[in-house]
């Protein structure tokens, strides 16, 4: 983690979910206490046996059956979070609860088009938002995140496989560590973004050392999990699948052995066009 001079440490706070009703713990000496949430706030969606998700047909997908045979011999297999593991995109989600939702969308537009990187346009965002600790408590409590449909035995079908689960995510720890411990996956699998608050619980910043709050960060992140793999697996090289709906989700593959786009809850066509396996819902794969 980033050190961070006296001063400043006295004055911020990290904050992070995990499985409780939300009670903070401060330190003075390190930026990452727990708030902890009694009860996984998320919603299970019931699963779906028709390959159809949110109107989307399976007739957009591509290669199921590679994706499959793919997904049989993976070691590793990577979940990219927002509109893919739930439904929603966590930080417009975030926006709207705090009344800021079209300004960012606008500055999402701008960030498009190109001209900034994807630390400044996440800098910019949060300085829109300017999320506090009371906030985002109340946000995880009232608008729970969506589990996809399927994905819960997707996961079950993976483990009976013996194959390690990792998100990766460009949002927020605090958001998205309740749906990882919904879906029983530990925190140390977990790579997302951390955000800073002072002690009066206003925003403070972020963690800019994250690998994922910048450009090609999912990707240093399946470098630091192919390592780990390595050094508990007598050096064997181990295969990696990426799963997601966005650009850079796709842009991981590489340093992952192989990309599978998802759109199904939302279909980006420049990522289906440019993936070799596309599923539109996850009761397509069965190992």
């Amino acid at each position: 983690m980033k050190r961070l001079n006296s001063t400043f440490l006295t004055s911020l706070v990290a904050i992070s979910a995990s499985a409780s009703d939300v009670s903070t713990s401060t330190t003075y000496s390190t930026v990452t206490p727990t708030t902890t949430l009694r009860r996984p706030y998320c919603k299970m969606t019931q699963d779906k046996d028709n390959g159809t998700t949110n109107g989307t047909t399976d007739t957009l997908a591509k290669n199921i059956k590679q994706a499959n045979e793919i997904l049989k011999t993976s070691n590793i297999v990577c979940f990219d979070v927002d509109s893919t593991i739930i439904q929603e995109e966590g930080i417009d989600e975030l926006a709207d609860f705090c009344g800021k939702g079209a300004e960012v969308a606008a500055l999402t537009k701008e960030a498009m088009s190109g001209g900034m990187t994807f630390q400044e346009a996440l800098k910019k965002r949060l300085d829109i938002i300017k999320p506090s600790q009371k906030q985002i408590r109340e946000f995880i409590k009232n608008h729970p995140s969506t589990i996809s449909p399927n994905v819960q035995e997707l996961f079950r079908q993976l483990r009976a496989n013996n194959t390690e689960i990792y998100l990766i995510s460009g949002g927020f720890d605090c958001l998205i560590e309740p749906v990882a411990t919904a879906l029983q996956i530990p925190l140390s699998n977990l790579f997302a973004n951390k955000l800073y608050f002072h002690f009066n619980g206003s925003y403070a910043g972020f963690d800019t050392q994250q690998v994922t709050s910048r450009s090609g960060g999912k990707g240093e992140a399946i470098k630091f999990i192919r390592q780990k793999f390595q050094q508990f697996n007598n050096n064997e090289s181990a295969i990696i699948t990426m799963i997601g709906d966005g650009a850079t989700d796709l842009e991981a593959s590489p340093p992952a052995d192989y990309f599978i786009g998802y759109g199904g809850n939302v279909v980006r066509e420049e990522v289906r066009h440019r993936a070799n396996y596309y599923l539109t819902n996850f009761n397509q794969i069965q190992l």
